[in-house]
């Protein structure tokens, strides 16, 4: 590592205007992803920001229903919250497949939504890649990309986003507060994180010092009724090949709404809002599903090595919202 300062906040203003005075700082949180990339040299940091003392750690219910998550909640806490298992089933399942007891101990809300992907060539410093050093080249395009993403992707970066907590969080319409040195922001969770296009450098519309604050997910009936399924090439706490977080409400055997979103194959945490417009008012078959599936990989874009996630994210799409909604026709038994 290079040598860095290390300072820690107690207010969350505070901490923002540290890190709005200095280019290279960043936020110390759980650290689960940034002290890997340290030690392997891709993050050079001249100042760590511990946050850890904000307090950003509760998740409240809002007078009109909404679900406030503190951006220091941990991913263990948040996904065995009362309120989180019974409205939002589908994030508490991601969270619990997206790592092993000890990391969900300590990753955090925020981090997690802004965690780098797991591209090998991007943690490889000897490998060219645009993300790390713009303007150098993706090697992933040309070299080993079975992993890689099939949507979303540019002629500069095929990175796969690998969240899981964010794709049942997009799914479920979550806002993301966020907190500079001058102002307090709102956005939907869907225009948090870019598109790589010719900038895969640019990874979120933050600016420099803003902090992710708390998410808010808004009052959403049949959440209740949700699931995630990840398929991935072990079931220890690999990161997905293919991905679905999937919502369902269904009347009399039609899909009155669904939400469908993607993961382990996007460059970004993906929601297919086409997937969505295919189920609305079609019945609870499996080609009704396979139909929507089909519409939601349409815009695929496979390489060499990675041809299989098309399908594969197809059958995982259509499986988990078979297992959906072989659950709610038990729950009505």
């Amino acid at each position: 590592m290079q040598p860095f300062t290390y300072s820690a906040a107690n207010e969350a203003r505070d901490a923002t205007r540290l890190a709005a005075a200095d280019g290279g700082a960043r936020y110390l949180a759980g650290g689960t992803t940034l002290v890997d990339l340290m030690k392997l040299h891709v993050e050079q940091p001249t100042q760590l920001i511990d946050i850890n003392a904000l307090p950003l750690a509760e998740v409240t219910e809002l007078p009109d229903g909404t679900v406030r998550v503190g951006a220091m909640v941990r991913n263990s806490d948040l996904a065995h919250n009362a309120i989180i298992r019974a409205r939002y089933p589908v994030l508490s399942q991601a969270l619990l497949a997206g790592a092993s007891g000890q990391l969900r101990n300590m990753a955090t809300t925020g981090g997690n939504l802004l965690q780098r992907t797991r591209c090998l060539y991007f943690r490889d410093t000897a490998m060219p890649c645009n993300k790390r050093e713009p303007g150098s080249g993706c090697s992933a395009i040309d070299g080993h990309n079975r992993g890689h993403a099939i949507l979303g992707t540019s002629e500069a970066c095929i990175a796969t986003h690998p969240s899981d907590m964010a794709v049942a969080l997009i799914a479920l319409d979550a806002r993301v507060r966020i907190l500079g040195p001058n102002r307090e922001r709102v956005i939907p969770l869907g225009e948090l994180h870019r598109l790589p296009e010719n900038h895969p450098e640019v990874e979120t519309t933050l600016e420099q010092g803003e902090l992710i604050t708390a998410l808010e997910i808004a009052p959403l009936p049949f959440a209740a009724h949700s699931l995630y399924l990840k398929v991935r090439d072990r079931a220890s706490f690999a990161f997905a090949l293919a991905s679905a977080a999937v919502a369902l409400e269904v009347r009399d055997g039609i899909v009155r709404d669904a939400r469908v979103a993607l993961g382990g194959v996007a460059t970004k945490p993906w929601r297919s809002r086409d997937a969505e417009d295919a189920l609305r008012g079609a019945p609870t078959s499996v080609e009704s599903f396979r139909a929507a599936a089909e519409v939601a990989l349409a815009g695929a874009r496979p390489r060499r090595d990675n041809g299989f996630k098309v399908e594969l994210a197809q059958r995982t799409l259509v499986r988990a919202l078979t297992r959906l909604q072989r659950v709610g026709d038990r729950a009505h038994q």
